[in-house]
């Protein structure tokens, strides 16, 4: 007689043993766990193209030599809203002054910190 069903799938070899399973699960989450929760992992940021700084600051220079850059990056900026300034005329020159003035105290503040920060010759 003809069947028109294959006869159905043969049965596991390996018999069911509910010990193995418990242990293949215990370790697929511990690699899952490990993966996303590792320590080491959480103390730094991983290391791909889409957490790459866009400007990064030289982690070797002194903090004198910081000071010094940051002190003379304020100084163009007053100079130059200074000069936005005076080319403006009206209420617009109003907020450009404001903006040298903060720009001239941050200046000093820095310089002031400079200062107290004479290094040993």
């Amino acid at each position: 007689m003809f069947k028109a069903t294959p006869n159905p799938p043969g049965t596991d070899p390996i018999p069911h043993d509910p010990a193995l399973e418990s242990q293949k699960t215990k370790e697929a989450i511990d690699r899952a766990l490990d993966h996303y929760l590792r320590p080491e992992a959480l103390a730094a940021p991983p290391n791909s193209p889409k957490f790459r700084p866009v400007y990064l600051v030289d982690p070797t220079l002194d903090d004198e030599t910081l000071l010094v850059e940051a002190s003379e990056s304020l100084s163009y900026a007053h100079a130059m809203a200074g000069n936005i300034a005076n080319s403006i005329g009206g209420p617009e020159r109003k907020p450009l002054l404001a903006l040298q003035q903060v720009i001239m105290l941050n200046e000093l503040l820095v310089n002031r910190l400079l200062d107290k920060l004479k290094l040993p010759q």
